[in-house]
């Protein structure tokens, strides 16, 4: 494992550690995010940890050209009980996903630190986010960082049932009709499979990443 410093400065993927631990330290400057991004790494640690950063040897992603929409969710969509937007709350959207309760999980790895850097991230254009609404209430959402024809989702939330899954559907479709090559995921979870993202290896998504990028 590398130990970062100022410098900004990753070193290659491959040195990973078997779960996935490339290095620790250094900051969450917006420069130092978008190298890491750019290079197939991403932060992930607890509130109390130091920051840890990561590329997996496995990655969970969405092929947005080959995605089929499952007809229990064609059917959510159709029946149109929820407005969708782009880019209208990002901050909203960030601060559900911090706070947001989910099974079998203590506390966020969305610190405030993680918010900020991420806010600043928007105001670039580079973190983007989409909004689910219903009757006028945010229900909904998630958020990433865009690349130009890779999206790297980070995290999403749902207050009522389906709206995170209407989120996720209408993002790959909009990343296929702007011809995107993929929606990184990360790493494995079995709400993700459900949804229809795959693991592919580090090799092979750093290949996509580099060629799309």
């Amino acid at each position: 494992m590398h130990f970062l410093t100022k410098d900004l400065y990753f070193p290659p993927v491959d040195e990973a550690s078997y779960e996935g631990v490339l290095a620790v330290g250094g900051d969450l400057s917006t420069e130092r995010l978008l190298l890491a991004y750019r290079n197939g790494i991403f932060p992930w640690f607890n509130e109390d940890e130091p920051i840890l950063w990561w590329a997996p040897p496995e990655r969970m992603v969405v092929v947005p050209s080959l995605y089929k929409v499952s007809k229990s969710i064609r059917n959510l969509l159709n029946q149109n009980k929820f407005q969708v937007t782009f880019n209208q709350n990002f901050r909203e959207v960030i601060m559900n996903c911090q706070q947001i309760e989910r099974v079998g999980q203590e506390g966020t790895w969305i610190t405030d630190d993680i918010i900020a850097s991420y806010t600043k991230l928007h105001e670039m254009g580079f973190a983007q986010s989409v909004e689910v609404w219903q009757n006028g209430e945010l229900v909904g959402g998630l958020y990433g960082i865009d690349l130009g024809h890779i999206y790297c989702g980070e995290s999403m939330f749902s207050k009522v049932s389906n709206a995170s899954k209407i989120a996720f559907v209408t993002l790959i479709q909009h990343l296929k009709e702007k011809d995107y090559k993929l929606l990184d995921c990360q790493v494995h979870n079995d709400h993700l499979e459900k949804l229809g993202a795959f693991e592919i290896s580090r090799e092979v998504f750093m290949k996509v990443l580099k060629s799309a990028t």
